[in-house]
């Protein structure tokens, strides 16, 4: 009797990292390089829009192994709209490097969709020589414990029936749950942030999303196991019936209709608690829901990075300024369609 086939044999494996903004998947991808083993490793990272920083905050780390060229990325918008002309040409071209990697890693941007990409492993171009090893969903802990992805149910009931065209339309929560609708493993991110009653709140609300039993990983600072991410064989391109979502094929384009992005100038000359001050007051700013930037501080050699998800900012030196390398800071905000930039630059401005 011929031995089953295996429809992955001999194809390089691909995990697809997903998860809302903020929730800690650059952190997580910084780990698995960073644990690589001398497994080598290449990454596609995505932004929204084109104001790329997680595929800086990548690219130099100093991780051993890990050069420039092992981190791709994609900042003309969403891979989940572009998939012909920026996801597949992207990721032949590190197939067909002279040493090409044993394993990708590929970040979605946060407003991301994860079942197109899954969908696109099938193009004829690629689907011979990759396999998506396993969709990982990354999610906040503490944002989901204070409801922000969620619709409150009462409040809801309360519209309805003041007005009956009011319709449950929540842009967050639906692609929040698209991405852990996608998952083979959870990660409850920050957890060390909520005690033992939010966690099994979160968790509770997580499952209540899922028409399937997904194992659900405790993390604090994206530090996992690699052998928990790394090596599931799940072949999701092959599986995409059990991987509901809330759009159909060709579906997903309005959804990034919903958000806006910029990228600002940071003042110069603050101390980082001078600056994460401000940083703090601008992400109060109505509509805001994620800030992420970098700048330089007087008298120090190292980029010091900053970054907000809701009223909860923090701030890390992350890597030594390279010799000539403009120090000029920048911040990303991303938001809800129409959100107050005003206040935002105000805040920026004066604190």
């Amino acid at each position: 009797m011929n031995a089953p086939q295996n429809p992955s044999l001999g194809k390089i494996p691909c995990t697809i990292v997903t998860g809302f903004l903020g929730a800690g998947k650059t952190t997580l991808v910084r780990h698995l390089l960073e644990n690589a083993q001398g497994k080598k490793l290449a990454v596609l990272v995505n932004e929204f829009g084109d104001l790329g920083f997680d595929g800086e905050f990548l690219k130099g780390c100093g991780i051993a192994g890990c050069t420039e060229e092992d981190v791709v990325e994609l900042p003309n918008g969403c891979i989940c709209c572009t998939v012909a002309d920026d996801f597949v040409p992207a990721l032949e071209k590190l197939l067909n490097r002279a040493d090409p990697p044993e394993h990708v890693l590929i970040e979605t941007s946060g407003l991301a969709l994860p079942k197109p990409l899954v969908q696109a492993f099938n193009w004829p171009a690629i689907r011979a020589r990759v396999t998506v090893d396993g969709v990982i969903a990354v999610v906040d802990g503490p944002a989901v414990a204070e409801g922000q992805f969620a619709d409150d149910p009462d409040a809801l009931a309360a519209q309805r029936a003041q007005d009956a065209s009011v319709e449950h339309d929540n842009p967050l929560e639906e692609v929040f749950e698209d991405q852990i609708l996608c998952a083979d493993l959870i990660l409850l991110n920050k957890s060390d942030l909520i005690d033992e009653a939010a966690k099994a709140r979160v968790k509770a609300e997580i499952a209540g999303h899922l028409p399937k039993a997904i194992k659900i990983v405790e993390t604090s600072h994206g530090k996992v196991e690699p052998a928990l991410i790394v090596g599931l064989g799940a072949a999701a391109e092959a599986d995409l019936a059990s991987r509901p979502s809330h759009h159909g094929e060709g579906e997903h384009d309005h959804d990034h209709d919903d958000f806006d992005s910029v990228a600002l100038p940071l003042p110069a000359g603050l101390s980082p608690d001078e600056l994460s001050a401000r940083v703090a007051k601008a992400a109060e700013a109505a509509g805001v829901l994620r800030l992420k930037g970098f700048t330089g501080v007087p008298g120090k050699p190292m980029r010091l990075v900053v970054q907000g998800v809701g009223r909860r900012v923090s701030h890390h030196f992350d890597r030594a300024w390279a010799e000539g390398e403009a120090r000029d800071g920048r911040l990303t905000v991303i938001g809800l369609k129409g959100f107050d930039l005003k206040a935002v630059e105000a805040a920026l401005a004066k604190g």
